[in-house]
């Protein structure tokens, strides 16, 4: 069956639907989805050669040793004011310009590599959290962990996770065989203190070989599914498959098959320290999270500022809501 993106929209969140009503694990479903208007995939002429996402860097630590140290001083991160504290509504973005020209893209164009899609995009749509997953093979003899950048929560009731897989050469991604084999895994957050041991659990090491021995890092137990939780990790969530999305009108010879998955959670881990009371809230100061950036640079917390989401009724001051409003009663009346 051939659904367009709109559809697969649709799929989506009618599965959220019916699955936050029966508030139990369906059988896992996959499936294969197809863009109906895309242009024809690429042909085998445009795999590994041409798949450069992780390129060779040279001369690394010479760079290193111009840049100034990281600060381990783990001060309290500042709240400031948001950036226009006297803005009112109608007053767009002041600071920008908007006169600024753009220039249109077209991520099919026949002259455009694949790889320009991919570091516009990481560069464009960031901050990003990484999907830090931990799961085990079928045979429960081999244990992955493994971080990804196409990663978010997409819904709290119930709690639903996507992880997305790209198309690359050869054989799928461990992780994505896992989940496929098991329908199930664990999501660990990921702290400044452990970005290192992260980054390195991305090592293209040969199917068999455990990034938790790579890593260094601390399994834990769980209750609910057979991979172990980081213990390191502020935050992790056990979770199962509820979904699997295979984009086959975009595959070609020589590549996996870019997917998605969808994971719906079935138990919370929080440090104690870390979560207040009600387990409703984790500490920024104690979470200290990562951000994805363009290239290989990734992003702290330096300071934040808050934003209440304004209600139309508290707004009586404001004369442009006022006319606004006016217009609407009229054209209602």
């Amino acid at each position: 069956m051939v659904h367009t993106s709109r559809q697969i929209g649709q799929l989506t969140r009618r599965l959220t639907r019916q699955v936050a009503k029966s508030h139990s694990l369906p059988t896992r479903l996959i499936s294969s989805c197809a863009e109906a208007t895309a242009p024809a995939p690429p042909t085998a002429t445009n795999t590994s050669q041409s798949y450069k996402i992780v390129e060779r860097v040279h001369n690394f630590q010479e760079r290193l040793k111009s840049r100034p140290d990281f600060d381990h001083s783990n001060q309290p991160i500042p709240v400031t004011k948001s950036p226009n504290p006297s803005w009112q509504f109608g007053d767009g973005a002041p600071s920008s310009n908007n006169a600024q020209s753009h220039r249109e893209i077209d991520p099919y164009a026949a002259d455009r590599a694949m790889v320009d899609n991919y570091r516009l995009l990481i560069s464009g749509i960031a901050p990003r959290p990484i999907g830090f997953l931990s799961t085990v093979s079928g045979d429960g003899k081999t244990k992955n962990l493994s971080p990804f950048s196409y990663f978010q929560v997409i819904d709290h009731d119930p709690p639903m996770f996507v992880v997305g897989f790209s198309s690359r050469p050869e054989r799928v991604k461990d992780t994505y065989r896992n989940l496929k084999e098991t329908g199930e895994c664990v999501i660990n957050t990921v702290s400044e203190s452990m970005i290192e041991a992260v980054n390195a659990s991305s090592i293209d090491a040969p199917y068999g070989v455990s990034e938790w021995d790579i890593t260094g890092l601390t399994e834990a137990p769980t209750s609910t599914v057979k991979a172990s939780r980081v213990q390191e990790s502020v935050l992790s969530i056990e979770g199962k498959v509820v979904d699997v999305k295979e984009f086959a009108d975009h595959a070609t010879p020589g590549m996996s098959i870019a997917s998605l998955v969808l994971i719906k959670a079935t138990r919370f881990w929080v440090q104690d320290d870390a979560v207040n009371e009600q387990g409703s809230h984790i500490l920024l100061d104690k979470l200290r999270p990562i951000a994805q950036l363009g290239g290989m640079s990734y992003g702290r917390i330096g300071s934040t500022f808050e934003l209440p989401r304004p209600r139309w009724d508290e707004q009586p001051e404001s004369e442009r809501l006022r006319v606004l409003g006016g217009n609407t009663e009229k054209k209602t009346s």
